[in-house]
């Protein structure tokens, strides 16, 4: 595989991985939600009502926090797939953060940073579209 196939790789995994959050971020948050509208609903005790705000706040909140990442993950692959100047740097971030999700965040992550810190990833980012270390032989012929 070419540098370029590996970009264009690893930006797609990175916004599919960026598209899953984005969905369990909003179905965390309308489960948590919900049930916290419930809980508020059908209480008759402070105690309750407190409980019930607390998890429809927790809900949202984690809900938001889980799609800010996915909006994130999504610019980022982008930035990578058309080989932005700072896509190196923001596809740098997810793969360190993705190390975190076992397992197959922590497969993203290895990848990624691999291709990033590798030869290949550092010849299409910062310069020369051959890889580090190429060689041309020499044409035919020309030993003779």
């Amino acid at each position: 595989m070419t540098a370029r196939d590996h970009n264009n790789l690893l930006g797609i995994f990175i916004m599919i991985k960026g598209g899953i959050l984005a969905f369990v971020g909003i179905l965390l948050g309308l489960i948590y939600g919900g049930v916290g509208v419930a809980l508020l609903g059908a209480a008759k005790k402070q105690d309750e009502q407190i409980a019930g705000g607390a998890l429809m706040a927790f809900g949202v909140v984690i809900g938001l926090f889980l799609i800010a990442i996915a909006i994130f993950d999504l610019f980022a692959g982008s930035r990578v797939r058309k080989v932005a100047p700072v896509g190196r740097v923001l596809g740098i971030i997810v793969c360190i953060m993705s190390l975190f999700s076992f397992p197959l965040g922590t497969a993203l992550g290895i990848y990624g940073l691999w291709f990033f810190f590798g030869d290949l990833g550092k010849s299409l980012y910062l310069g020369s579209e051959a890889p580090v270390g190429s060689y041309n032989p020499p044409p035919p012929n020309s030993w003779q």
